[in-house]
């Protein structure tokens, strides 16, 4: 959420950085038309409870000195009247204001590449080197069938499409990656968290899925309950309507939870393997820190995160997102994208945001500066990593010509020393 009171001491620039967001100026208009017509209904409606308070003693000193308060009582009621009705406008119009001011994305960082499409982003770095094959590399799901670890048919079939079954090796594999991350992180710093796995709106609400993207989630029938579509809910909403106390700050928080997405406007995308699925196991991060340490806590936060993959020796660049195409909530975005050699392109396996303190305005999550004041946290958030993505890109980075999967080192304790994958 951003600060009203910004919108309207600075409506240009508002208008000029969310432009590059492909917001347009005139909702900004209307939100302040909104908001100029509840502030001028606020002093309206304090003015006739003045006034009402008045006339009320008018008619106390009347009845005291036992004279006729008719005409005093008859001007009360109406003014009574007209205030339940300005009192009723005013909700309406605030909550016209708040949904206005939801659908609003947070303010681009001035370093972030400007750009209405995702064409446009900027490469910071890379690492690794790209697999040399002799042989034509295969996709990672026609591996997986192959070796029998994994079975989209029998996903299709119980759950429908964009569900798999992970068998034997590839369970197994699935279970070595995300606690290899989740040892990692908590090595790094971070506490580890096991959260709920569905919510309720006022927690969607706080991270910023809704009122926007309900169309992107799985919501329960009849409760207004959803399953997570990542555990960035759950992590941030920890602290929902608290003050973190000063000494406590930063806060880093871990944790492995599947992710359900309907994948609303992704027809036709990544129909068939592990990239785009409405299932899926993520290790998330997530930071609570004071406003001047949020933009050194993104770059721990990336380099973090990147730290992963050159552990599993995975090849991969470093991107920053356009305006338009990090999420909504965030200030600035880092995508880690992965080789894929089958594909002969980089694919995204995270993607490490500073939200300011975009996120914590919604959720209502401060902490007391130093003279007492209460100001707003800064929340960031990243995969560390997809899971599932992770071992697309191990399957396809470490297949060999007979068809068989070398395991990366650092997974073989996990794997209970197995050191690859045959039929």
């Amino acid at each position: 959420m951003l600060d009203l009171k910004l919108i309207r001491q600075e409506p240009d620039f508002i208008k000029e950085k969310l432009a590059t967001r492909g917001v347009d100026p005139a909702d900004i208009d209307a939100l302040l038309e909104l908001d100029a017509k509840r502030r001028e209904l606020i002093v309206k409606s304090e003015t006739m409870k003045a006034q009402r308070n008045t006339v009320s003693d008018e008619i106390s000193q009347l009845k005291r000195k036992k004279e006729d308060a008719d005409d005093k009582i008859k001007e009360m009621r109406q003014v009574s009247a007209d205030i339940k009705d300005i009192d009723a406008q005013l909700d309406t119009l605030k909550d016209q204001v708040q949904d206005a001011a939801a659908h609003l994305p947070n303010i681009p960082n001035d370093n972030v590449p400007v750009g209405l499409t995702e064409d446009g982003s900027v490469e910071l770095r890379q690492w690794g080197e790209k697999p040399n094959m002799d042989f034509k590399p295969k996709a990672h799901y026609e591996i997986g069938e192959d070796l029998g670890i994994l079975d989209f048919e029998a996903g299709a079939k119980v759950s429908g499409s964009r569900y798999l079954y992970y068998l034997g090796a590839g369970a197994r594999l699935e279970r070595a990656v995300y606690n290899f991350f989740l040892d990692e992180n908590t090595k790094a710093g971070f506490k580890e968290v096991l959260p709920p796995y569905i919510v309720n709106d006022d927690s969607m609400y706080g991270t910023g899925q809704f009122p926007k993207f309900k169309e992107d989630v799985y919501q329960l029938k009849d409760e207004a309950m959803t399953l997570i579509p990542t555990a960035e809910v759950p992590l941030v909403n920890y602290y929902r309507d608290e003050v973190i106390p000063e000494e406590e700050l930063p806060v880093w928080f871990t944790a492995l939870t599947p992710a359900f997405r309907s994948e609303a406007g992704s027809a036709g995308r990544d129909t068939r393997g592990l990239i785009r699925l409405h299932q899926f196991n993520k290790v998330e991060m997530v930071k609570f820190c004071k406003p001047e340490n949020s933009w050194d806590e993104l770059e721990t936060l990336t380099k973090h995160a990147e730290s992963l993959l050159q552990k599993l020796g995975l090849a991969y660049h470093v991107i920053t997102l356009t305006t338009s195409d990090m999420s909504f909530t965030a200030a600035m975005t880092h995508d880690l994208e992965v080789w894929f050699p089958e594909q002969q392109t980089y694919r995204e396996i995270s993607s490490c945001s500073n939200t300011t303190d975009f996120q914590a305005r919604r959720a209502h999550i401060q902490y007391r500066d130093e003279n007492g004041k209460l100001q707003y946290v800064h929340a960031l958030n990243g995969s560390g990593l997809a899971v599932g993505r992770a071992v697309a890109a191990i399957l396809e980075n470490y297949q060999n010509a007979d068809g068989s999967v070398t395991i990366p080192d650092v997974l073989v304790p996990y794997m209970g020393g197995l050191t690859k994958i045959t039929k």
